[in-house]
């Protein structure tokens, strides 16, 4: 005879020997340990470790590289509020565009700007990548340590599963959850200047109503009296977020603009508008509303600070042309620098010692720089170039050909029938513009 477990002993036993993976609940943000959204509280209750451990890891990644502003940005929009199904990315996704996940987005932003602003910073990032793998790992052993193993423990489970299954009734048929508040991206513009739902506003982007329809809907438009506009309640913040975006980029970008180099000053403006455009959607999402155009304009605004963090360090703010002539061996510097603009080496009028060797290396951060050698000198040349041009001896003026991370090693040997009176070893390196060298005749 089968031995077959009735509901009430898969009731009994299910507490003891249920599945480990559905006794512990799951992931879900929380409502009572809560600080802005609750993730740090529902990540400590799931992988059962104390919260202030994720807010203290979470904050260290975040002023160390965004890495934590990221993962936050991300956890709030994918992990859904406590006793609901529906997460914040999925609301967005289907219309409901709200407060929360508006400043979930932009924290996700903020986290990638400052991401990509320390790339260059291989310390930091180090850092930040261990901290969330170990991290992680605690997290994982945490969640598995309290798991019951066996074959027995195992077969308890999948017979109380089965029993479970048999026993408990269909769910239930529920209603469609109610619509969210009203969004602002549904709501058109009017000729004053002012928005308006459409109809009984839906709160929703796109899709159908999903509210029942009105006997006045029914009656032909012609026949329907016309409807008074309502603006939406709170005071539009959209204009003056903007205005003190580009006040806080030109702001920042000044204060800077004489110490540090063109790719740092643009990251401290961008960095100052972001925050102001981030600052506005938060306040909004309470006390006023912003429109569409303020959201494009922070992730412009990230994407802008993105391109700043790639531009190359030695890029300076002020454009300068320097030409350089050294006339003995012992008046060769070691290395001649310049951030923006134009730089030339002249070596012609150098003595050059048969059989010596003259070494250094030039640099231009953006700009062109000219290296001039006689046609009697064997040169070794190495030549680095960003993003520009690079032109050889012989080369027309109009063969320009630009592309990115251009590497060349050349070796120019004096002119037939002429012997070499010397050897030269020049490194040359530009972040944007053209290398260019030429022969002249000593």
């Amino acid at each position: 005879m089968t031995d077959t477990p009735t509901p009430q002993d898969a009731h009994q036993a299910g507490p003891v020997h249920g599945d480990p993976q559905d006794a512990r609940p799951p992931l879900r943000r929380s409502r009572e340990q809560k600080v802005i959204s609750g993730v740090c509280g529902g990540l400590g209750r799931f992988f059962d470790v104390d919260p202030v451990i994720f807010r203290v890891v979470l904050g260290v990644l975040a002023v160390s590289g965004g890495l934590g502003l990221i993962l936050y940005g991300f956890a709030w929009l994918l992990i859904p509020l406590e006793g609901e199904e529906e997460n914040e990315a999925r609301r967005m996704l289907s219309g409901r565009v709200e407060g929360p996940a508006l400043t979930a987005v932009l924290c996700a932003l903020v986290g990638c700007g400052l991401f990509l602003s320390m790339l260059n910073n291989s310390a930091v990032m180090s850092f930040a990548l261990m901290l969330t793998a170990v991290m992680a790992g605690a997290s994982y052993w945490s969640h598995h340590r309290h798991q019951p193993g066996g074959e027995a423990a195992a077969s308890a489970a999948q017979k109380t599963h089965k029993a479970q299954k048999t026993a408990a009734p269909p769910p239930e048929t529920k209603a469609p959850p109610a619509p969210g508040s009203p969004s602002w991206w549904r709501d058109p513009i009017i000729k004053d200047g002012t928005t308006g739902p459409i109809g009984a506003g839906t709160g929703y982007l796109w899709g159908p109503d999903d509210g029942p329809q009105a006997e006045e809907e029914r009656v032909p438009l012609r026949l329907r009296p016309a409807p008074a506009v309502t603006p939406l309640g709170g005071t539009p913040l959209g204009g003056w977020t903007f205005l003190l975006a580009v006040v806080a980029l030109a702001l920042g970008t000044g204060l800077a603009w004489r110490h540090q180099p063109l790719g740092t000053c643009l990251e401290i403006g961008l960095a100052c508008a972001l925050g102001v455009f981030g600052l506005g959607i938060t306040v909004s999402s309470r006390y006023g509303r912003t429109g569409g155009g303020t959201v494009v304009a922070a992730v412009l605004t990230a994407l802008l600070l993105a391109g700043a963090a790639a531009l190359p360090k030695s890029v300076s703010t002020q454009w300068t042309q320097s030409t350089w002539r050294p006339e003995s061996v012992a008046a060769v510097r070691d290395e001649y620098r310049v951030g923006s603009g134009v730089g030339e080496l002249d070596l012609t009028g150098l003595p050059w010692q048969r059989g010596g060797t003259v070494g250094t290396r030039a640099e231009v951060g953006a700009g062109q720089l000219k290296l001039i050698v006689p046609d009697d000198v064997t040169a070794r040349i190495t030549m680095d170039v960003g993003v520009g041009d690079i032109r050889l001896p012989g080369e027309a003026r109009d063969d320009v050909d630009v592309r990115p991370g251009q590497k060349k090693h050349v070796m120019l040997e004096p002119r037939s029938g002429k012997p070499s009176r010397g050897t030269l070893e020049i490194r040359l390196k530009v972040g944007i513009g053209q290398v260019e060298v030429d022969r002249a005749s000593s």
